[in-house]
């Protein structure tokens, strides 16, 4: 018993390991854009959380980042099919969606014990932990200040001009960036340029931003991602779809293969999700995908309507199997023990009684 309680706690400990590691540098991608610092500082970006939007017509992204670092501003690129008009989103649009997506859950008995079972429940903590482009090639369509963001809305018809543009009014940006770019040059998109600046003198990036909401004209369901390939460490991108069916991505793009983790129809929309996707029922799909070679990226998402089949994810409570509060493998073990004592008596008592009769019969003539 000692040995296998040794064998499960040193697996508890590499499983505990792995998770820890994983919240100190996890790596979310800044899916459809590019967030970058200016030289002598650093951003990184814990959480990016993006919401979609699409009636078949116009398509709404919701983005929140959750940041950390020294930077006092960044800047961050996001290339859009067609003419875009920003504003603040609601930050309850977030807790929202989770609130509709929490996985199902169920219980699960199990027959022996594990950790925190007794008796291996030895540690009783406190549980504490878990317009059309101007001479240079690039044209303002607009430029505005919103919360910590200042917007910039713009054309290009030339990559390295649309990198000199932003360089010149306080985009640092690196120069492979200016490549990145060159697929939506020419296929005439436009761009949501955006500088994140606390609004108080001296403060940096940090914690949760304020969500920015970008609306443009789409035929088609699509979340840019080119930009990611820059990415050094792998990514993770996370998408809430809402849309008149459930949608999923027509191609894994250079990534794993996208995760469905929500799918169902949310016949009453309200609060911030209605702001987002009106008072009519809407199909909500919860995508994950990772990418463990951003340099693979090679396109865009575009999503695609599938069968409106719903899924839900089951998060199962482990609980030791029992019968009026006392462990059924207990029982199991008291009673055969029981049962083994029983049958040895038996045994004994049947041996001592052929033994007198054995010992006094005559041998056969």
């Amino acid at each position: 018993m000692r040995g296998t309680h040794g064998r499960i706690l040193t697996t508890v400990i590499a499983l505990l390991a792995l998770q820890l590691g994983s919240l100190v540098a996890p790596a979310y991608a800044c899916g459809c854009g590019a967030m970058i610092p200016s030289r002598a500082e650093r951003i990184g970006v814990d959480r990016e959380e993006s919401a979609v939007r699409w009636d078949g017509r116009t398509e709404t992204v919701v983005m929140r980042f959750d940041v950390h670092g020294n930077a006092r501003r960044a800047a961050w690129i996001m290339p859009v099919p067609h003419r875009a008009d920003v504003t603040l989103g609601d930050p309850a649009l977030f807790d929202a969606l989770d609130r509709l997506t929490t996985p199902e859950q169920r219980d699960r008995f199990h027959f022996w014990p594990r950790e925190g079972d007794w008796p291996f429940d030895h540690d009783h903590g406190d549980g504490a932990g878990a317009a059309p482009p101007g001479a240079g090639g690039v044209g303002v369509v607009g430029r505005e200040r919103l919360g910590p963001f200042d917007v910039a809305r713009l054309t290009a018809t030339d990559p390295d001009a649309l990198g000199d543009w932003l360089r010149a009014n306080g985009f640092e940006l690196p120069e492979r960036l200016t490549g990145a770019l060159r697929p939506y040059v020419e296929r005439a998109w436009e761009y949501v340029a955006v500088r994140l600046a606390p609004q108080e003198s001296g403060a940096t990036l940090r914690g949760e931003l304020t969500p920015l909401r970008i609306t443009f004209a789409s035929d088609e369901l699509v979340y840019p991602m080119r930009l990611s390939r820059l990415a050094r460490t792998p990514q993770t991108l996370g998408l809430y779809v809402l849309a008149d069916h459930r949608m999923e991505p027509r191609s894994p793009i250079g990534g794993d293969r996208p995760e469905v983790t929500f799918a169902g129809r949310i016949d009453r929309p309200e609060g911030a999700v209605a702001d987002l996707a009106g008072a009519r029922p809407v199909h909500l799909t919860v995508l994950e995908q990772r990418f463990p070679h951003p340099d693979r990226i090679d396109d865009d998402h575009h999503l695609r309507a599938v069968a409106d089949v719903p899924y839900r994810e089951i998060a199962y409570t482990e609980r030791l199997l029992t019968v009026g509060g006392v462990p059924v493998w207990l029982l199991t073990v008291a009673g055969g023990t029981l049962l083994a004592t029983a049958a040895a008596l038996l045994a004994v008592r049947a041996t001592r009684r052929r033994a007198p009769d054995d010992a006094g019969a005559l041998p056969a003539p």
